[in-house]
């Protein structure tokens, strides 16, 4: 199940995303989202879970929770906002 994360704190890295959702379990892929231009991230990203009630559990935990001074929002990308 691929998740969107929003609000992530600009200085945070690939690593940094994926060993968040670790706990959860397997990760098939995670990236953040960059500025072409700068190569700054955007803050946001992607993390694409191994199993859906892996997933559903890292939304139910992480969704708003504080990384740094944002709280971050986790929800399934293929949600429409």
């Amino acid at each position: 199940m691929k998740l969107i994360v929003l609000n992530l704190p600009r200085d945070l890295s690939e690593e940094g995303l994926a060993k968040l959702f670790e706990e959860f379990g397997q990760i098939k892929a995670c990236n953040l989202v960059h500025d072409a231009e700068t190569g700054n991230s955007k803050g946001f990203g992607f993390v694409e879970m191994a199993e859906q009630n892996e997933a559903l559990a890292a939304i139910k935990e992480l969704h708003g929770r504080k990384i740094s001074k944002n709280k971050i929002r986790v929800k399934p990308a293929d949600q429409q906002a």
